[in-house]
């Protein structure tokens, strides 16, 4: 009894490493965002004035993946689908623009979203998530989640992500590692914009046309203990 005890606690303490390991060690997803996309200040346009999805212009394929520089973006970067017009698919509500967070869980919180064709990029608080066809990478999101859980010297260790993100009859969910369960859902209510999250929390998000000055720069996210 005791020797299946000892071996119980070592394999769950095997498994325990190998996971933060991996959240925490693993090699960071390649850099694929176009650099003049990372460079820009999308801090100056009109989130309102959106574009005519006719199919005039590029497809979500023939554009780079966006992500995420490290665990945070140095400012708020421009569109990655500003020159795609690829028609949404069926099953897709438009959610495109800047949303502020004005109820719920997360108030001030403020996010743009792009849509084009299967694809949808959120960007937010230092991360830009990219799920769907593109010209680089995988489908999934496969980024880092923002938050510096620890430092080793001038290094900054953030949690790997993987998501998909699946339009389910007017509802975006967000399946964790691409086919697991849902962990996020977002869906027109009217004019507000509604983000669930998988530990029950709502926000209720309303359109903006600017970026506020505050959301310019991201603010430090994590706990950030110095290891060494």
């Amino acid at each position: 009894m005791k020797k299946w005890f000892v071996r119980t606690v070592l394999a769950i303490a095997i498994l325990f490493l190998a996971a933060f390991w991996q959240l925490f060690f693993s090699s960071r997803p390649a850099l694929t965002i176009d650099p003049a996309t990372l460079a820009g200040d999308g801090s100056t346009i009109d989130y309102c004035d959106l574009a005519e999805l006719d199919g005039r212009g590029k497809k979500a394929a023939d554009i780079p993946k966006g992500n995420t520089p490290g665990c945070s973006y140095s400012h708020f970067p421009l569109p990655v689908l500003a020159e795609c017009t690829e028609p949404l698919v069926s099953g897709a509500a438009d959610i495109r623009g800047l949303w502020i967070g004005v109820d719920g869980v997360h108030v001030g919180h403020v996010e743009r979203v792009e849509q084009c064709g299967r694809r949808t990029v959120v960007t937010s608080s230092g991360i830009i998530h990219d799920a769907g066809p593109n010209s680089t990478l995988g489908e999934t999101t496969n980024d880092t989640e923002g938050g510096v859980l620890f430092t080793i010297g001038d290094r900054e260790y953030c949690p790997r992500t993987s998501a998909s993100m699946i339009w389910n009859d007017g509802v975006l969910d967000f399946h964790v590692f691409g086919q697991g369960p849902v962990v996020v859902r977002r869906y027109l209510e009217g004019d507000q914009l509604v983000w669930e999250y998988v530990d029950g929390s709502v926000t209720r998000m309303d359109r903006i046309c600017t970026l506020p000055e505050d959301q310019k720069v991201p603010k430090p996210r994590g706990r950030r203990f110095q290891l060494f």
